[in-house]
């Protein structure tokens, strides 16, 4: 299959939300937004197909879910900025392989880039303090690394369901770092199932998905537009009874 029949079946099929100015798909697992050297990635397929799309923000490769693309490079920045200012709800859907959380939680933990271009928590595993009074982990700010650059990150979640096995997150990344939600989750000993980060010899797909996505259309009079991308079967797979209910968008700021 050519990149135009290639383009042409994944818009058709993944296309959440579209107007004159702006394009939302449900990405699948598996294929990046841009930018890989040595894979096909769905902005180059639109290209090759005579589509150009301009992403106002990334979600990982391994991730699926709600993907905003700007069609007019003009209304690009403005989309970009809304997710600088942090004024884009954002929610994911991530299962664990663990049980054990709060029904709310507080991620608050500095993130620094290390060897290889790898995310990690910019202070020691030990150091990392939890307070179940607030369901909160953080780092006392004399154990952050000082050696390198550090960026204050913040992830929120909610419990939504679990089994003897795993626990089914709603999570807000509040500050929106590379690989946020991945890491953090990792380092409060609660990985993501499936995330080739943590797990070498992980198999099937990481089980993250962009779920739902509120942002003001500026072409539109500033009007307000909430999308949310249901999870495939891929997704659900992992829990023995399958799909679960999931919460309202007001429930989804996952905060306290």
């Amino acid at each position: 299959m050519g990149p135009v029949s290639d383009w042409a079946q994944i818009r058709a099929g993944t296309v959440l939300y579209e107007d004159d100015a702006a394009l939302v798909l449900n990405k699948p697992a598996g294929l990046a937004v841009m930018g890989e050297r040595h894979d096909t990635d769905l902005v180059r397929l639109a290209e090759e197909a005579g589509e150009k799309l301009y992403p106002a923000h990334r979600i990982d490769k391994v991730t699926s879910g709600v993907l905003l693309l700007a069609k007019d490079l003009h209304l690009h920045g403005d989309l970009t900025r809304q997710f600088n200012r942090r004024t884009v709800d954002k929610a994911y859907l991530a299962i664990t392989a663990t049980t054990g959380l709060p029904q709310r939680g507080t991620i608050e933990l500095p993130l620094s880039v290390g060897r290889k271009n790898r995310v990690r928590v910019a202070a020691n595993r030990a150091a990392i303090t939890y307070d179940p009074d607030v369901s909160r982990w953080s780092v006392p700010p004399d154990e952050q690394f000082q050696e390198a650059r550090t960026y204050p990150s913040t992830t929120t979640f909610l419990t939504v369901a679990g089994d003897e096995g795993h626990t089914l997150l709603a999570v807000s990344p509040v500050t929106g770092r590379r690989h946020q939600i991945r890491v953090h989750l990792a380092w409060i000993g609660h990985p993501i199932e499936g995330d080739p980060l943590f797990a070498k010899a992980a198999a099937g797909r990481t089980l993250l998905h962009s779920w739902r996505l509120g942002f003001d259309a500026a072409w539109a009079g500033g009007r307000r537009i909430q999308v949310e991308a249901p999870p495939g079967p891929d997704f659900w797979a992992a829990l023995p009874g399958g799909a679960v209910p999931l919460p309202d968008w007001d429930a989804t700021a996952c905060g306290h």
